[in-house]
């Protein structure tokens, strides 16, 4: 899959001006950034990539600054290989979960082994989104029989640590085909069975209720389809969300609460990248 890197520059630069900024791409579709001192990189999938939309939200910026931005079209890698060089290195996670991939050496010892090749999928428990995802599961005291669905599940790394820590039916679903083969590939290599779904939000209707729904996509997709969630996660079940900043904590919830939920913790980490568990009453 082919992406574009879009750089902004801003002037005059802050966090708040770069959290803002983020937001605003994430709602035109760009998936992950990287914010610096003098603004950010943000990704986009090709096919989602509009120059137009892009100049019309910089018009409308409402924070005072001015920004500019060049684009880069990234084609497809060798993105094992892109890993192993650049960016990932073995993580352990609450003291517990060490997740690693096929050419480290020397991994330290955890309670949870995870192996993960990851591709072009995200998930390797480095992006604060996802190891605030995987402490939730630690913390879940009687996960062991459980059922689980893992929505936007990339690298499966979210479902293989449910399905170690004891889970019972694991479903992930996964939009992007590459991600979904890979998705299914680590699962393989971990030893753990799970059912992956090729597709999105609407493969819900052919799965039975849940006990533990996760979520770890951005907001626009969360508040979008939370009500077919809400369908498939059982009375007092949990919902587990991340992806977006704890700015938007409110807008999540004010689509969650009419639905039955209530928030039953809240975390951050990074630059101000939240997660939250919710009860469904």
């Amino acid at each position: 899959m082919n992406y574009y890197k879009v750089r902004f520059e801003c002037s005059p630069c802050s966090e708040d001006i770069t959290d803002l900024l983020a937001a605003f791409l994430a709602d035109l579709g760009f998936e992950s950034f990287e914010p610096d001192s003098t603004g950010l990189a943000a990704y986009v999938q090709a096919s989602d990539y509009s120059e137009e939309a892009i100049r019309e939200m910089v018009a409308d910026f409402p924070m005072e600054t001015s920004i500019s931005f060049t684009s880069e079209f990234v084609v497809s890698k060798n993105w094992n290989e892109e890993w192993e060089k650049h960016y990932f290195k073995p993580i352990v996670i609450a003291g517990e979960c060490v997740v690693h991939s096929s050419f480290h050496k020397d991994v330290p010892e955890a309670t949870y082994d995870i192996l993960i090749d990851p591709k072009m999928a995200f998930g390797t428990g480095h992006h604060a989104t996802t190891s605030q995802m995987m402490r939730y599961i630690l913390d879940i005291d009687d996960i062991e029989g459980r059922s689980v669905i893992d929505m936007g599940t990339g690298t499966g790394i979210l479902a293989i640590l449910c399905k170690m820590r004891g889970a019972g039916r694991v479903n992930g679903i996964e939009i992007d085909p590459g991600a979904f083969e890979n998705a299914v590939e680590n699962a393989a290599l971990n030893s753990q069975a799970i059912d992956f779904i090729c597709g999105d939000a609407s493969a819900l209707s052919d799965l039975p209720e849940a006990d533990i729904f996760l979520a770890n996509i951005n907001r626009n997709v969360i508040t979008a389809d939370i009500k077919r969630y809400a369908e498939k996660i059982k009375n007092g079940g949990t919902l587990l969300l991340s992806g977006f900043y704890t700015a938007d904590i409110p807008i999540v919830m004010e689509a969650a609460e009419p639905l039955g939920f209530s928030l039953s913790n809240a975390s951050e980490e990074g630059d101000h990248w939240a997660a939250i568990r919710l009860i469904k009453k």
